[in-house]
């Protein structure tokens, strides 16, 4: 087979990276889920709901994220060591967590105890920071490591724990005042998450950024605002208007602004994870003169 010519600045471009595929990405978005659902189960444990099921449904999220990366280990049974690097990994200290999470909530369904049911949300937003941390620790992908990716990460697992307990308020929580503070919240979050997003957009865009990777949030950019948000936006304030078709508004719109989320962290890890490619600070020369503009070959925004 005839090898494909490279051109040269391809050598020393940014490239998409491959080392994380589906499996990783698949982590993100239902760890990030799990976590934030765990979080939303026991803000709704205050208001009197019988959350076990919320609880299982979380601790299974996160359960089979973890799996997917186990499954992605080149030798699984290496998997423990990752606990060696807790005072620098965040990937360790997600999996310090996860321990955590399971622990509690085990105890939470077995003694029904609120303080269990508390602990679990507790740990369960600290597993969805420990992933939004992870993704900003990989400096050599600009997307990831931007300043603005960890708010964002983190803003969406919540997001989608919100949604997700939206989607079950009708089932939970009979009484209107509980349904209606549960769609506010939701909707508070979605509206926080969309500012994030063009925040982290306009960030990139003005700071540079590669190419590839402008270009898979930018194909996203419109789709995931109109109907990742806006739309399950639209559909929450039917049931903060408290209007017969309320529950199935709730549930319609927690499932949209999921599927939202976990679009946009799959373009998040495997579309737009470039890494940060060659780049000279200014071109040298030979003797006398004067250097040159810098160059940064396969980026753009700035």
């Amino acid at each position: 087979m005839k090898t494909p010519k490279i051109r040269p600045g391809e050598r020393v471009g940014p490239r998409q990276q491959h080392n994380w595929d589906w499996r990783a990405a698949s982590n993100f978005i239902a760890g990030g889920t799990g976590g934030g659902l765990l979080a939303f189960a026991a803000f709704a444990s205050l208001w009197g709901a019988d959350v076990r099921a919320l609880l299982v449904a979380g601790m299974a999220l996160i359960g089979a994220g973890l799996t997917c990366v186990w499954f992605e280990i080149g030798k699984p049974w290496r998997a423990l060591n990752v606990y060696r690097h807790a005072a620098t990994s965040w990937m360790t200290r997600e999996a310090a967590v996860a321990p955590f999470v399971f622990g509690s909530g085990v105890l939470a369904l077995a003694t029904g105890l609120g303080l269990f049911v508390l602990l679990t949300g507790i740990f369960g937003a600290c597993f969805v920071y420990a992933q939004a941390r992870i993704l900003a620790a990989d400096k050599g992908i600009p997307a990831w490591r931007h300043r603005r990716c960890l708010p964002l990460v983190a803003a969406t697992g919540f997001a989608e724990g919100a949604s997700l307990l939206a989607v079950a308020t009708p089932f939970l929580i009979p009484h209107v005042a509980g349904q209606i503070a549960v769609a506010t919240g939701a909707l508070v979050l979605l509206f926080v998450r969309v500012l994030l997003w063009r925040n982290y957009l306009r960030g990139l865009r003005s700071e540079g950024a590669p190419v590839g990777s402008l270009r898979a949030l930018s194909a996203i950019d419109g789709p995931f605002l109109k109907y990742g948000n806006l739309l399950p936006a639209a559909l929450l304030l039917v049931g903060v208007l408290g209007t017969p078709l309320a529950g199935a508004a709730l549930v319609l719109a927690g499932l949209v602004a999921v599927a939202g989320g976990w679009w946009f962290k799959y373009t998040l890890v495997r579309r737009a994870a470039f890494t940060q490619g060659f780049a000279l600070p200014h071109l040298p020369v030979r003797g006398r003169g004067t250097s040159g503009a810098g160059v940064k070959p396969g980026w753009g925004g700035a």
